[in-house]
């Protein structure tokens, strides 16, 4: 099959399309012909050799595929041959096949092509794991969503705002701070422009933000603390800026403040199958009724993955970039 190989760690000019080993599907997975794929900011911390595969997952990147089922493992129950889905694998999505765990397939909802559907797994499972989950999200409460423009930040605003929460957003151009009003944000704040932590305290009357999900990190950290609700719960997803900080912690103490992050690869195939039991039941309906949409900001070709990962790392997009296999 043809796949992207990375026979060294570094740029982007690294991938290299070649001829590679099909995959079989264990007795708990689906073979899948991959349609398009998700490109995603893990995969180039990957590709940069700070983001192994777990043991025994494919060692070619990408997380998230949409296509057909052309083969199952003899414990499937759920899938069969010519279902569409899409999914989130444990590697391997940059490949003409990939295999993924029962439990980690969705159908495609209705009214979304396969390119759309392959910017959905990485990112909502991420987003529903991290702010409905860990952090407890509720109706009426304020979610504060760092890199709004971003796939993940599009998803978040998207959902909390039709889950009933108060969603603001930082972004670093007027541009990107309009597509995420026009998201559901009441209000998207420009980074290199004004101080988020006024702008949503005044904007609360001072209440601040129940939820803050960042995946920036380094000063934003102290910032967030600042800017947090009593019983406030923060989530880091990622560190852009950096994750060695020094903080005050008192604040965290006299706000109860909770302080979480997590990744979501190296979960379990239980986990990951009950997040997506979840997506299906509470967000599809979503999708399928044209409330939610993954908001595709560029397509590329399997050759040009060099490519689309210098765009992904310009940060000069709004919403996610895809590969068409």
């Amino acid at each position: 099959m043809r796949a992207i190989d990375l026979p060294e760690y570094g740029g982007p000019e690294k991938l290299q399309v070649a001829d590679l080993p099909q995959p079989e599907p264990a007795a708990d997975e689906v073979l899948i012909r991959v349609s398009a794929a998700g490109v995603n900011r893990p995969d180039i911390v990957q590709r940069n050799g700070h983001y192994p595969a777990p043991p025994g997952a494919s060692p070619i990147l990408g997380l998230e595929v949409a296509g057909e089922v052309v083969a199952v493992g003899k414990e499937v129950k759920r899938w069969a041959l010519g279902d569409k889905v899409c999914a989130l694998t444990n590697g391997g999505g940059y490949a003409e096949f990939v295999v993924a765990p029962e439990g980690q397939c969705l159908p495609i909802p209705g009214g979304l092509t396969e390119v759309e559907a392959a910017a959905l797994p990485e990112t909502f499972f991420t987003v529903w794991s991290n702010v409905f989950d860990r952090a407890r999200l509720q109706s009426g409460e304020i979610l504060l969503v760092h890199g709004g423009s971003s796939g993940i930040g599009t998803t978040a605003i998207q959902l909390a705002h039709h889950l009933g929460a108060r969603v603001f957003a930082t972004a670093g151009s007027a541009e990107k701070c309009g597509a995420c009003e026009k998201l559901g944000a009441e209000r998207a704040i420009n980074y290199r422009e004004d101080d988020f932590v006024a702008v949503v305290r005044e904007a609360t009357e001072d209440h601040g933000a129940d939820v803050i999900l960042d995946m920036v990190g380094g000063e934003y950290i102290e910032r967030n603390i600042r800017v947090a609700a009593y019983d406030g719960r923060i989530v880091n997803i990622a560190y852009l800026q950096g994750s060695s900080v020094e903080i005050n912690m008192l604040p965290v103490m006299l706000k109860r403040l909770t302080l979480a992050g997590s990744t979501l690869r190296a979960r379990s195939a239980k986990v990951k199958a009950d997040i997506a039991s979840s997506l299906e039941s509470k967000v599809w309906p979503l999708i399928e009724a044209g409330k939610v949409r993954p908001q595709i900001a560029a397509q590329f070709s399997l050759e040009q993955v060099a490519d689309a990962h210098r765009l992904l790392e310009s940060g000069k997009i709004i919403g996610k970039v895809i590969l068409k296999i």
